[in-house]
């Protein structure tokens, strides 16, 4: 699994089947192995305040959202909403917020910083509950969430219940344009069970009463849509209209597409690791850059045990020490790992490539050669 980072070698490392599934009456991706929601979620290592790019397009999300609100203070109930970092805006500038998350230690962080957070699980029944001693919200918000739960309609039903009959919600997901224009099959993983098109996520939507209305580009994960939707029907913006038309033409919602998408998988890894093992071969000392979860599924899937990577850089701190699903490679911080003086650096993180590319050339001085193994063909840039 994904985040399943060992403290030592000797931990037996639980195996699961990640088959990638195409359902041909609505459309929807997924895969279909089921990993308990407790074993994934219940401690969590991915801390959304770790990145630079989270933490500025929080203030953009905050901004496009509060737009559709006249009134000075709302209130917002962000759904698995980690350590509070897309929350603290809405804070920031007054308005009552409510957090929601299944990971006890990300949780903690939240409330430690004044986000309040309840530490559940989110569904309908979690839904009645925080509307009986909260009340309704103006602004419900599921970053990156609805793709990882088993319970779908219960999710969508929570997250309808808990909104007023005119307030706004919004979902982020991994667009599966951008999954299969880039071959970016890193992101399969068990955690995500679910991946979305516009379409289908409207499709979902529709069956619980709840009407998509726009959509905003998000950075985050290499290319993610922001769907906005309300209980009452509203006049769909310009660009909503496109996308969806756009879906039409290219049809990313055809079987054939994914089946094309499996073939271009196979052909990438074969790339990626004869790029790899010819920087070795050169005498080049190789690091990696981001213990992302996504890094778990490229690793393994290309068969990188052997490659003479030294180890994984990573800047949060909850991952040093431990060792990467599968490979076990160690995970330090980047400042051990720069102390190595690498020639080459694999940046597993690479849907954060700016924010990290500045890190290498600012803090540590870096010179030598990057390999970016998505989007598309693995590429490399020197510096």
């Amino acid at each position: 699994m994904a985040n399943s980072l060992k403290s030592n070698l000797d931990q037996i490392e639980e195996k699961f089947p990640l088959t990638l599934v195409f359902c041909s009456m609505c459309s929807l991706v997924q895969i279909r192995e089921t990993v308990s929601k407790e074993i994934l979620f219940k401690r969590y290592v991915w801390v959304t305040g770790t990145s630079k790019t989270a933490r500025e397009f929080s203030e953009e999300f905050y901004m496009y959202i509060a737009k559709f609100f006249t009134s000075e203070k709302f209130f917002a109930i962000e759904i698995a909403s980690n350590d509070g970092t897309f929350l603290k805006p809405f804070k920031q500038a007054g308005h009552k917020v409510l957090g929601v998350d299944p990971a006890e230690n990300i949780a903690k962080i939240a409330n430690d910083i004044g986000i309040h957070t309840i530490n559940e699980f989110f569904d309908s029944n979690t839904a009645n509950s925080l509307v009986d001693e909260y009340g309704e919200a103006d602004c419900v918000f599921a970053r990156n969430v609805v793709p990882h739960t088993e319970d779908l309609h219960g999710v969508i039903a929570g997250m309808g219940r808990c909104l007023k009959s005119n307030g706004v919600g919004a979902i982020e997901f991994h667009y599966t344009q951008s999954i299969l224009d880039e071959t970016q099959y890193d992101s399969i993983y068990h955690e995500h069970l679910s991946y979305f098109s516009l379409s289908s996520i409207c499709y979902l939507l529709e069956k619980h009463n709840l009407h998509a209305f726009d959509i905003l580009e998000s950075p985050i994960s290499g290319g993610a849509l922001i769907v906005y939707f309300s209980k009452d029907k509203r006049t769909v913006s310009k660009r909503f209209e496109e996308k969806k038309s756009c879906e039409k033409k290219t049809g990313i919602s055809k079987k054939e597409k994914w089946e094309e998408f499996s073939r271009n998988c196979l052909a990438h890894r074969l790339k990626l690791a004869a790029l790899l093992k010819s920087e070795v071969e050169k005498g080049s000392r190789l690091i990696a850059y981001g213990a992302s979860a996504r890094s778990s599924t490229l690793l393994n899937f290309c068969d990188l045990n052997d490659v003479g990577l030294e180890c994984i850089a990573d800047g949060n701190a909850i991952k040093h020490g431990k060792f990467a699903p599968g490979t076990r490679f160690p995970i330090v911080p980047p400042d051990v790992a720069f102390s190595k003086k690498p020639d080459t650096v694999l940046l597993l993180a690479w849907n954060f490539k700016n924010e990290i590319l500045s890190i290498l050339k600012d803090k540590y001085g870096f010179s030598g050669k990057v390999i970016l193994p998505l989007p598309c063909e693995p590429h490399v840039v020197e510096f």
